[in-house]
């Protein structure tokens, strides 16, 4: 699969959440790399940021949190282009979960893991 084949499967798993959500999210960026770390090369994806959570009145004028899904973890992991679909739909909902406060703990509970 390309690069622009993955992030448009990326764009797809974006649109598919609840606009009551997406209205919530706030400055953050998601973007697409090929690899991640070395020190982790089976990572999918990372949410790199201040949940919305434990923002408070200090919060202004910092960066954009940062969600990188990772595209080659993802393809070594998965037999066929079903299950990338699938895979990366999970991990971009973990992803924003993270951006909403939620822990690992909870998403794995809730199938997101």
């Amino acid at each position: 699969m390309t690069r622009e084949e993955f992030e448009e499967l990326v764009a797809e798993a974006l649109d598919r959440i609840p606009p009551e959500l997406t209205r919530l999210m706030d400055n953050v960026a998601v973007f697409v790399e090929d690899e991640p770390p070395a020190e982790d090369p089976e990572l999918l994806g990372i949410y790199e940021g201040t949940p919305l959570t434990e923002r408070g009145e200090w919060y202004a004028g910092v960066l954009p949190d940062r969600i990188t899904i990772y595209r080659g973890p993802t393809l070594r992991m998965c037999g066929s282009r079903e299950e990338v679909v699938e895979e990366t739909e999970v991990t971009v909902v973990h992803e924003i979960a993270h951006h909403f406060g939620i822990d690992d703990e909870r998403l794995h509970a809730l199938g997101y893991g």
